[in-house]
């Protein structure tokens, strides 16, 4: 039995993760710098000292490195809201798990507003996101389902909830983007979700 088998392609795997990671940071700061049209695939690839032909590699466009970052902050969240305590109400729930979005963006503000605004403003950008977003909207409903002991072949809400959280994010996520650092991103999802949250109470007959 090959015991050192599987060892080596976890390893390799790694390995390939840390270059998705760099070309990614590299892309991030390009595309908040220069904007989308202006930034190359041979720019974002000659930024980590590799060739365009390596790029293609680990991905297929400037498009799949901006992919890449989402899917990853997405895994978070939906880890975020799996981990909330089972007797958190629906709407706290969903609303710390997207505190991961927020603790990203309070990291560079900056950055994170340009790269935003690039992502909601580029058609390219925007369908990819929104493309992950259903991911995230089919995990997060399995998520609301076994939290509340409900069934998502038969039961609306938590498809439903899991769509409304993303509404409450993305709407806050426009505003902020346009804020040019007058508003506080936390603050705006606070008020997102306390319009959202009676809706959200009573579709499962709480208070």
């Amino acid at each position: 039995m090959d015991t050192t088998r599987a060892p080596a392609v976890n390893l390799a795997e790694r390995k390939r993760q840390l270059v998705r990671d760099e070309l990614t940071q590299a892309a991030v700061h390009l595309l908040a710098n220069k904007g989308f049209d202006e930034t190359t695939v041979d720019q974002i690839a000659a930024a980590v000292g590799m060739s365009r032909r390596t790029f293609s590699r680990y991905f297929e466009s400037k498009e799949d490195v901006i992919v890449h970052m989402l899917a990853g902050s997405g895994t978070q969240l939906c880890a975020e809201l799996r981990a909330r305590p089972a007797d958190e109400s629906p709407a706290v729930a969903l609303r710390h798990a997207l505190s991961v979005f927020t603790a990203m963006m309070a990291g560079d503000p900056a950055k994170t507003q340009s790269l935003t605004r690039l992502v909601l403003d580029t058609p390219a950008l925007l369908a990819r996101f929104l493309e992950r977003q259903t991911h995230w909207q089919d995990e997060m409903t399995t998520i609301l389902a076994e939290r509340t002991g409900l069934a998502p072949e038969t039961d609306l809400w938590p498809r439903l909830a899991a769509g409304v959280a993303l509404t409450a994010f993305n709407t806050s996520l426009r505003r902020w983007s346009e804020g040019a650092g007058t508003v506080d991103m936390d603050e705006l999802l606070d008020e997102a979700f306390t319009a959202v949250a009676p809706t959200l109470a009573l579709a499962i007959g709480a208070n």
